[in-house]
């Protein structure tokens, strides 16, 4: 999805690891790490044909290899883009079909195994390599995946060697992390939904992997699946609960997804942090029957979804954080939070303003966010942070003042939870 942005919703939550556990654990929860290394085996020709490869550069694409196989500036799948993690440097490999470099010599079979039970041919794979769910994949879907894959032009790039310290950089305990915590379970149709229902459950859950970010981890860093799509904090973002009961909460439509999922904005706001390259390079890519598939499945219902109006409570000028918005956010947000085109998201019906959690407002308000580009007619300028500039006072104030004023979140922020806050968002720099 970006050049601007390269990161991957792999890049996962950092992992608080004392060295006096176990093997097991310490090597089940270093998961932000690499995904394919080259293979030394011979390995067969992809036999498929053009309609194969086809279909798997769109499979590819809705999976996002290129968000996490692309370095800043490189060359499309030779990897190199780096992986901060806490036990050091993580480099995604190049996954290209030169032979020396690449994965040229993966026979079908190796890159089966290393799509759906993460062992590659020289070991296991760090789950940052989400076969966890891509386990979910039909043999017909990785076998278009493989032959695309094997058609790409092989372009020699070395991989970059891994700065992980010792025991993270033993794989060999990532074994016992599988049996516990990787079940491989092929993906199967719940018989009382609809087929587009099941189709989008397939593309958000099997392609998509949506839960690799959006599901809480466990103390193995294993997903709870009993928590399946309940948000959770990433790079010191909220990746936000996408339940149905949340977004049907939130009056998210079938219109509104799909003009997120296409252009990275809709009246309920825009995508930023990992999800601007989720937009980029996959969803967007989308066909539209495979778009409706994945609201439906989202929204947990094939029929239209009516659009209510936006929420507008009206200014309240006696608030502390009135002049704060009118001074920091009216210019581009407009005075009545109605937004401007190609410049800032409105503040009406914002969905981050509507969410339990005030997270990712402090973190957008501390940090800003990056220019966003998707196409001819849709660019959003850059956002500034302004840590330097507004006391956690300042932020309680306006954070409270967006809530009350755009939402039916009550403005109940106080300075307490902007210190607890900024501890996460800040953690990762």
């Amino acid at each position: 999805m970006k050049p601007l942005y390269q990161y991957h919703l792999s890049r996962l939550v950092k992992a608080r690891i004392k060295l006096s556990q176990n093997l097991l654990l310490t090597l089940g929860l270093s998961l932000g790490l690499g995904l394919f290394a080259c293979s030394s085996n011979a390995a067969d020709e992809a036999g498929s044909n053009s309609s194969d490869i086809e279909r798997g550069a769109y499979l590819m694409k809705i999976g996002d290899c290129v968000a996490c196989h692309t370095a800043v500036g490189g060359r499309e799948l030779t990897g190199g883009l780096p992986f901060e993690t806490p036990f050091g440097a993580v480099y995604s490999t190049n996954i290209t079909s030169d032979k020396d470099t690449g994965i040229g010599k993966y026979s079908y079979d190796d890159f089966f195994d290393a799509m759906h039970h993460g062992v590659g041919v020289n070991g296991n794979l760090y789950p940052a390599m989400p076969y966890t769910s891509y386990s979910l994949l039909s043999d017909e879907d990785t076998k278009a995946i493989y032959a695309y894959l094997m058609s790409t032009k092989p372009i020699k790039q070395a991989n970059l060697d891994n700065d992980v310290s010792f025991p993270f950089n033993v794989r060999f305990g990532l074994k016992a992390w599988n049996l516990i915590a990787h079940d491989a379970e092929k993906f199967a149709p719940k018989k009382d939904k609809s087929e587009p229902w099941n189709r989008g459950n397939y593309l958000v859950n099997a392609l998509g992997h949506c839960g690799e970010c959006h599901t809480p981890r466990d103390s193995l860093f294993a997903m709870e699946q009993d928590k399946h799509f309940q948000g959770a904090v990433i790079e010191g973002l909220e990746a936000s609960d996408i339940t149905p009961p949340e977004l049907n909460r939130q009056n998210w439509t079938h219109d509104d997804l799909k003009s997120l999922f296409t252009e990275g904005y809709s009246r309920k706001g825009t995508v930023f942090g990992g999800m601007y390259p989720v937009v980029y390079h996959s969803f967007s890519h989308l066909t539209d029957a495979d778009m409706h598939a994945v609201s439906s499945y989202l929204l947990d219902t094939d029929e239209t979804v009516a659009a209510k109006a936006l929420t507008f409570n009206g200014h309240q000028r006696e608030l502390p954080g009135y002049n704060l918005y009118m001074g920091y956010c009216a210019g581009c947000h407009g005075q009545n939070g109605e937004g401007r085109p190609n410049v800032a998201p409105a503040m009406a019906g914002n969905a981050t303003l509507d969410k339990a959690s005030p997270h990712n407002i402090v973190a957008v308000m501390l940090k800003g966010i990056k220019s966003q580009h998707y196409n001819t007619t849709t660019s959003f300028y850059a956002m500034p942070g302004y840590a330097d500039q507004l006391s956690d006072e300042q932020l309680k104030d306006l954070s409270n003042y967006l809530r009350v004023t755009w939402s039916n979140q009550p403005g109940d922020v106080d300075v307490d939870t902007i210190h607890d806050l900024k501890e996460v968002i800040f953690e990762h720099d």
